[in-house]
């Protein structure tokens, strides 16, 4: 599974030409004689990338040798896109990433003693739930949701830090558990086995519909449902918690305007095209103009799109660098996943196999929710593009998931008397 050093090289090499290449065209398209300072920095940050690779070749690591050149190419991609969208941003979102950096490198040393990170699991549980109420009390109101605290110096969006605590929760319970919970039916297990992750899931759903987050309540579920189908193999856990998020979300679409506006502008944003469906509207025109090879980075019109930066920047990719561009996009994160997946089908332990299929689930559905709405498969949500999307909370946690991930994949490789 180590990847030879004469790759290594090949792979950054080609993932820092792809988003230079990126940003030169964006600078001579759309900011021509402005300062290249802002470029210069982000640049710099995608550096740190193979810098990071190094430093983990130095301290042995045998993981998975391309999950970080594939994350450098998402990240150099986001920070083009932002350069052309939003050029102010550059700056604070490059160092939203360099932060992420040492995020991931953190979880990594932490998660190559993985077995130990199992040990706490009431205290994910709690500080998710500290996290979301927290949100709830001091958090101020954006979009209609109420998800945000506001620092002074930047604002931090607790649920992104929640979505790794209830991952390794959920891996830690029902690594203890998955064999009662797979070969009893539900109904003969005994509900103070069950009650545990009910109660974290209902809690935190509970708390989601309150803040009117129904992006988050939706990447909970499932990231539970998921894990729990991994762990148990039985659908009926799935099915029951299926039908209860419809039953709620109906409730929700009634109680609240903002959430019965975005059902409707998915079922017919035409309806209302230069009201509540122009956002969507804009990005499938932009999809649709996209065409096979896109208009060229910087000469589409993606900054229509409300927004574009944080809930739709697949739309901009889509109209710019064209179906293939798109394209290029899913496969990376399809490489993502399947690669996560693969580590947790070689790890030995069931928490480090749920630990690894967790993150991947994580990964996948954030990819696949905003991917869905995008192209109007699912309502539109607001989940960031992992890697892509402006924010800087999502980013740091999407980088600490990638963290948790690598350090299997090496503890896994590494023979059992020579883990550290």
């Amino acid at each position: 599974m180590v990847r030879t050093r004469m790759v290594d090289p090949v792979l950054y090499g080609a993932s820092l030409a792809l988003s230079l290449g990126g940003f030169l065209m964006v600078y001579a398209v759309r900011h021509p004689g402005d300062s290249p300072g802002p470029v210069g920095y982000g640049v710099l940050v995608l550096l740190a990338v193979p810098a990071l690779h190094v430093a983990l070749v130095r301290r042995g690591f045998r993981g998975d040798g391309l999950l970080l050149p594939v994350t450098q190419t998402l990240v150099g991609l986001g920070l083009v896109e932002l350069y052309r969208l939003q050029p102010g941003s550059l700056v604070r979102q490059a160092t939203w990433a360099l932060l992420g950096l040492g995020g991931g490198w953190v979880a990594y040393c932490a998660a190559r003693a993985v077995d130990r990170l199992s040990r706490y699991r009431y205290l994910y549980a709690l500080s998710a739930l500290v996290l979301l109420v927290s949100a709830l009390v001091f958090g101020v109101e954006r979009g209609g949701s109420r998800q945000w605290l506001d620092l002074g110096f930047a604002s931090f969006q607790p649920s992104e830090v929640v979505k790794v605590c209830l991952v390794l929760f959920l891996a830690s319970y029902l690594a203890e558990h998955h064999r009662l919970l797979a070969l009893r039916p539900p109904q003969e297990v005994e509900r103070r086995i069950l009650l545990p992750v009910a109660a974290v899931l209902g809690a935190s759903l509970l708390i989601l519909t309150v803040q009117r987050d129904l992006g988050g309540a939706l990447l909970y579920l499932s990231i539970v449902l998921g894990m729990v189908y991994v762990g148990t193999g039985r659908v009926e856990y799935v099915a029951a918690g299926a039908l209860a998020f419809a039953a709620g979300a109906g409730v929700c679409a009634v109680l609240f305007p903002h959430v019965r506006i975005r059902l409707e502008v998915w079922v017919d944003p035409w309806r209302d095209l230069a009201g509540s469906g122009y956002q969507l509207g804009q990005a499938l025109f932009a999809l649709a103009s996209g065409g096979l090879a896109g208009t060229g980075l910087g000469l589409g019109y993606p900054e229509l799109i409300p927004a574009v930066h944080t809930d739709l920047v697949f739309a901009a990719i889509g109209e710019e660098l064209g179906y293939a561009g798109a394209l290029g996009v899913i496969l990376l994160y399809m490489i993502l996943v399947v690669r996560g997946f693969r580590i947790a089908l070689r790890a030995r332990r069931a928490f480090s196999r749920l630990l690894a299929a967790g993150v991947s689930l994580v990964l996948a559905a954030q990819t696949l929710l905003i991917l869905g709405g995008s192209l109007r498969l699912v309502p539109l949500t607001g989940i960031p593009m992992p890697f892509v999307s402006y924010g800087g909370s999502a980013m740091v946690s999407n980088f600490v998931l990638l963290g948790l991930l690598m350090g299997i994949s090496h503890h896994e490789e590494v023979p059992h008397g020579r883990r550290t």
